[in-house]
């Protein structure tokens, strides 16, 4: 059994307009530990939703500063 578990965490963020965003954030969400995949919904100028599958468990104050290293926003997440 070498199968684990995913788990998959979806975050508004807000600010992002391009492709270039997209992939500063990717890049700094892929960093953490655990992400194995960032799939990103781009609202251009306005809520874009970022999804995050990973093997464990990412606090929303990792997350989100991994999103603020890249220059951007998360708005309020409803749990």
């Amino acid at each position: 059994m070498g199968h684990t578990a995913t788990i998959q965490t979806n975050v508004s963020v807000s600010g992002m307009t391009c492709g270039h965003c997209v992939s500063a954030v990717s890049e700094e969400i892929e960093s953490l530990a655990g992400v194995e995949n960032v799939e990103i919904d781009l609202n251009d100028g306005g809520i874009s939703t970022v999804t995050i599958t990973s093997t464990q468990e990412l606090s929303p104050s990792e997350i989100g500063e991994a999103i603020a290293e890249a220059g951007y926003l998360v708005v309020a997440n409803e749990a």
